[in-house]
């Protein structure tokens, strides 16, 4: 999955009844924000590691065109690098019923809620994995590169740039750079799906834009290669994700209900194979997802991708202009829920 909103952001300011997430979210975004020095300071090493200056240098490149040709916030975000020792920035926890796909939520004043918490340390996460599972949800916890402050880390010296995802592609470091931002500039609480399909659209527009004005042959071809490619995991996910709704959706005794979801899943798991063994010639990146998934897998995938058609087409609506795009956007997120899903042309 890719970056996370502020649900660590939102623990900050989440009150009294909550001061062990409260801990560990003041206490790993800080020592994050020390972590990171500004990029000119890392050029300026003679011994720095060539892959590594080429990577610093395209971002701060990248960091300028977000702002100069996608309307993107212009602040102290994405100036500053750190090397955090350790393979993600946070752990995301999400977790769903044993038969429904609707996400559990976490709620805090001022920021609304979310549907996933997250955290600095992999074995905070998993404690709390493994504290739901034995209330009966079922659980996921999943890597995140990177996350938001929602521009209220500008005053620490705003989001870093992170060695969990400064070496990616040359379109996939520009897509996370084009999410990140697009956080600090349309931000609805208690609408995971909204936030995050939204700025999945910005990420997708902006690479695709980027790589076509400024990017390589070489690297557009990898970017539509590994796109397309989780295009189609996507498409196949969403199947098996509507095969589930449709199991849980019948009438039926907890027996029968058991043996629609076994079969639904045994189901999802035949259509991947088929597809890894057919189209995508044995290639297996997937496996691991698909061995592991469960509701709460099945129900991230419409928080992060569920609107992003309606958003695009919300783009092309406002004449293509990044200003007036956003501008629509920051307008949607101020209306109600439901108001803001009829006016995109969706229904929750």
């Amino acid at each position: 999955m890719r970056a996370g909103l502020a649900a660590l952001l939102a623990g900050l300011l989440g009150g009294c009844a909550q001061l062990g997430y409260l801990g560990q979210a003041v206490g790993g975004h800080w020592k994050l924000s020390q972590a990171a020095r500004p990029v000119d300071q890392w050029l300026s090493q003679p011994d720095l590691d060539p892959v590594l200056r080429e990577r610093l240098q395209l971002s701060q490149r990248l960091r300028d065109y977000a702002v100069s040709a996608l309307g993107l916030p212009d602040n102290a975000s994405y100036r500053r690098y750190a090397d955090l020792g350790r393979p993600a920035a946070v752990w995301n926890v999400v977790a769903a019923p044993p038969f429904s796909l609707r996400l559990k939520t976490w709620c805090y004043p001022l920021m609304g809620c979310a549907g996933y918490r997250g955290y600095f340390d992999y074995a905070a996460a998993r404690s709390l994995a493994a504290q739901l599972q034995a209330e009966g949800w079922e659980v996921q916890v999943y890597p995140v590169p990177a996350y938001s402050t929602l521009g209220f880390g500008n005053w620490l010296g705003g989001d870093p740039l992170l060695n969990t995802f400064i070496r990616d592609g040359e379109g996939e470091l520009a897509g996370l750079i084009f999410h990140e931002l697009a956080h600090q500039q349309a931000y609805a609480a208690d609408d995971t799906e909204f936030n995050e399909s939204y700025a999945t659209a910005v990420e997708r527009m902006g690479a695709r834009r980027w790589l076509a004005e400024h990017g390589g042959a070489e690297a557009a071809v990898a970017y539509e290669r590994q796109r397309r490619r989780r295009d189609e995991f996507l498409a196949l996910a969403l199947r098996g994700r509507e095969r589930l709704a449709a199991a849980y959706a019948q009438d039926l005794t907890p027996t029968a209900r058991e043996d629609a979801k076994r079969e639904a899943l045994a189901a999802i798991q035949s259509d991947y194979r088929a597809w890894r063994d057919g189209p995508w010639q044995g290639w297996a990146g997937y496996d691991g997802w698909f061995a592991r998934a469960n509701n709460a897998s099945f129900g991230v995938l419409a928080a992060y991708h569920g609107l992003v058609p309606a958003f695009e087409r919300l783009f092309v609506a406002q004449g293509s202009d990044w200003a007036r795009f956003h501008a629509e956007v920051r307008r949607l997120a101020a209306l109600p829920k439901s108001r803001r899903r009829l006016e995109l042309g969706t229904s929750e």
